[in-house]
């Protein structure tokens, strides 16, 4: 791609500071490194990326980040650093606060398993088929066909038409699901759609070794246990 052609792309990492599943765990060490830099360092080595930028309303967050290569050109306010406040409130906030981009890639610091790698792939597959958006997915370890309720009376209750089943797991449908790795958007659309999500979004399949998404500290254990297995290069 000639350099005139290149689009300009946006890394935008989300990193508040009032964790209650885990506290703090945007800069605890995972394997050495405060975990929101395997996030910053994975953009850096993207060979698309036009900026790195940390969104965060947290001083200890935006002070390891910017150690870590990352720009923080704003602060986020607190009240887009709830429990509750929408991702897409996040990102929109921060589009608005810097100079135009083509496209924004959202990585959440909570996958710190995702390759460089993967962002390129995801962001190629945007721009060599012309789709506006692309998420990450792994496969779905749990299918719908072998779900349950728990009803009153402590009975399950099949998800889905036990009719539906099929006859042999084998023979069931592969299925996907959002592993919160990687997202990416055309910003002019974006805006329009508030989501990463619609009928136009392709999908980018990662491994399940590289979709750990960090909620709890068994995650951070898991996420410990997969890094100390990698090989060193």
């Amino acid at each position: 791609m000639a350099e005139a052609d290149r689009p300009n792309i946006l890394a935008l990492i989300p990193a508040r500071g009032g964790s209650k599943g885990l506290p703090g765990k945007n800069i605890l060490p995972l394997a050495g490194k405060p975990l929101i830099q395997w996030s910053i360092e994975a953009a850096h080595g993207s060979r698309f990326m036009t900026r790195v930028v940390v969104s965060s309303d947290d001083p200890a967050i935006l002070a390891v980040a910017r150690a870590a290569g990352a720009e923080t050109p704003f602060v986020r306010p607190a009240e887009l650093a709830q429990d509750d406040t929408p991702s897409m409130d996040v990102v929109l906030h921060a589009l608005d606060q810097l100079p135009p981009v083509d496209w924004v890639v959202l990585l959440q610091p909570t996958s710190p398993l995702r390759s460089a790698e993967d962002i390129d792939q995801a962001i190629a597959r945007c721009l060599e088929t012309g789709a506006p958006a692309c998420v990450s997915v792994s496969e779905s370890p749990a299918l719908p066909w072998w779900m349950f309720r728990v009803d009153a009376t402590g009975r399950l209750v099949p998800f889905l038409d036990a009719a539906q089943r099929p006859q042999r797991r084998q023979e069931a449908p592969t299925l996907y699901t959002l592993n919160g790795a990687v997202y990416v958007a055309r910003v002019e659309w974006l805006r329009k759609t508030r989501s990463f999500l619609s009928e136009e979004t392709v999908a980018h399949v990662m491994p399940a070794e590289r979709s750990v998404d960090i909620d709890t500290a068994l995650d951070f254990r898991l996420a410990e246990c997969l890094l100390a297995a990698q090989p060193e290069v």
